[in-house]
């Protein structure tokens, strides 16, 4: 098959799946303006489909059927949005809708151009839709690339990896006392090492995560004073010098390629509204977000619980068993839960779920066989 032909395929098939999660979006959507951008994005994904439809036509090959699922990574999307709503899939969507650019950008046509602009469009909807707005085809000021940072460290972000750093360190934890409880046991210390293994476990868990939610916490709310510090500078400025303050952004827009006419109009009427004002000049001066702050409570309470949620799955087999029994069944349900994990990385990286399970299953397995190494011949000595 010709380079371009299996281009187009590739193309094709990836706009079927976006027309099929835009569709199952609109459907479980409740709210009818959110509802209606996902059909207009739905929209969108099927004129970029007609597109590699009719490339395929003209380059004689067969346009196959629409498949009867999407790929596993839409279908999860899908099911996740069933369960907790659209909301909570958001940065799913964008990280997906990012990777699709980047697709694109890397393929070099005018249809791809234009599609690629569309797909720009979708993350800017996005946007307005987390930021709680009526999705527009204007607003091109506040409309600018920060979404494709944001998509890839948002809050599921954050709960992933907070998951797979307690599962991993805790799993290194309960495999270094187990190796060190067992050759001591083995020489000559007494039966019950698994009551140390769960104390040693419960201590890696709560000392781990009162120190994510501690260090979250103190991160997210001195960025946050730092920003809201850099805001109200600029509010000041605002009040004390406007007319430097609009000469400046008149300035900024010139820097982006307007001609000097126009980029002074801007800026005049920007000024007319302080508070509009205000806020584009945070976004383009400061680069911030006056709505995307960060809240240092949310922060550390999700550090917290799903660090817990982690490193609690290698110390449950030592309350509910003992000896030989408990040992594997820790090995056991960590390296499962170390796959679906890495698979649930794979969201948010477009990487096969595969490969990003069978990654975190090394990692981790090759921290705890180390530690329990380290732990066995501590347990020599010991003994």
């Amino acid at each position: 098959m010709p380079p371009e032909t299996a281009q187009s395929l590739d193309n094709l098939r990836l706009e079927r799946d976006a027309i099929f999660l835009y569709d199952a979006l609109a459907s479980i959507e409740k709210d009818e303006q959110r509802a209606s951008a996902f059909r207009r994005i739905a929209a969108n994904e099927r004129r970029h489909a007609d597109v590699w439809a009719r490339k395929l036509e003209e380059r004689g090959a067969d346009v196959p059927a629409p498949p009867a699922r999407p790929r596993l990574r839409v279908a999860i999307i899908v099911l996740l949005a069933r369960l907790f709503g659209t909301r909570a899939v958001s940065d799913l969507v964008t990280a997906l809708e990012g990777d699709e650019e980047d697709i694109y950008q890397a393929q070099s046509s005018p249809e791809v151009a234009a599609i690629a602009a569309d797909e720009r469009e979708h993350a800017e909807i996005w946007r307005q839709l987390k930021l709680g707005r009526t999705p527009g085809a204007g607003d091109e000021i506040a409309a600018r690339e920060r979404w494709h940072r944001s998509g890839r460290s948002g809050t599921l972000r954050a709960v992933i990896f907070g998951v797979s750093d307690g599962l991993v360190s805790n799993l290194a934890l309960v495999m270094g006392v187990a190796g060190a409880a067992n050759t001591a046991a083995s020489s000559a210390a007494p039966a019950g090492n698994e009551k140390f293994i769960v104390l040693a476990g419960i201590a890696g868990l709560l000392a781990g995560a009162f120190s994510m939610a501690a260090g979250e916490y103190i991160s997210m709310q001195s960025q946050r004073e730092l920003f809201e510090r850099q805001i109200a500078l600029e509010r000041a400025e605002l009040e004390a010098m406007p007319e430097e303050e609009q000469a400046e952004m008149a300035a900024l827009y010139r820097a982006k390629g307007f001609p000097p006419d126009e980029a002074e109009a801007i800026a005049a009427r920007l000024f007319e509204n302080p508070e509009r004002a205000l806020d584009t000049l945070i976004r383009e001066e400061l680069g911030l977000d006056p709505s995307e702050l960060g809240s240092p409570v949310g922060a550390a309470s999700g550090s917290f619980v799903a660090f817990a949620l982690g490193a609690a799955v290698p110390v449950i087999p030592y309350l509910l068993a003992s000896g030989s029994s408990a040992f594997v069944a820790s090995i056991v349900l960590s390296l499962v839960a170390l796959f679906l994990v890495g698979a649930a990385v794979s969201l948010l990286t477009g990487r096969g779920f595969l490969f990003s399970g069978a990654r975190q299953v090394l990692i981790g397995a090759a921290a705890a066989v180390v530690t329990f190494a380290v732990g066995s011949l501590i347990g020599v000595a010991a003994a």
